[in-house]
């Protein structure tokens, strides 16, 4: 039997994804973030939690995923009897709550 279980996973408004995950961290890396935090409140001039801290850090660190592609970047290989054109148009906070739903399992 697996001890794995799935976080919640949650859509946001703006298209991204929120996952709630417990860390166990030394001390020395909770004070990293800490000072992470510090200098992002700097920065945006106003308090930061840890939790932003961590987000920014992630964002801002490492390489975009194998799968995703850049913005606007069209496969390489599309069959010509498709039309994006003809894909009906859906809000980025929509498409990420159906990705989610796949994931779960609830859709």
């Amino acid at each position: 039997m697996s001890d794995r279980v799935t976080p919640p996973i949650h859509a946001l408004p703006d298209g991204e994804a929120e996952i709630a995950v417990v860390l166990r961290l030394p001390w020395e890396d909770v004070a990293r973030l800490g000072q992470d935090a510090g200098r992002l409140a700097t920065q945006m001039q106003r308090p930061v939690t840890l939790d932003e801290a961590v987000s920014h850090r992630l964002r801002s660190t490492r390489p975009a995923a194998a799968h995703a592609k850049p913005a606007g970047e069209q496969p390489a290989a599309m069959p010509s009897s498709a039309s994006v054109s003809s894909l009906p148009s859906r809000p980025p906070a929509e498409q990420a709550r159906q990705a989610i739903e796949r994931i779960n399992g609830s859709a």
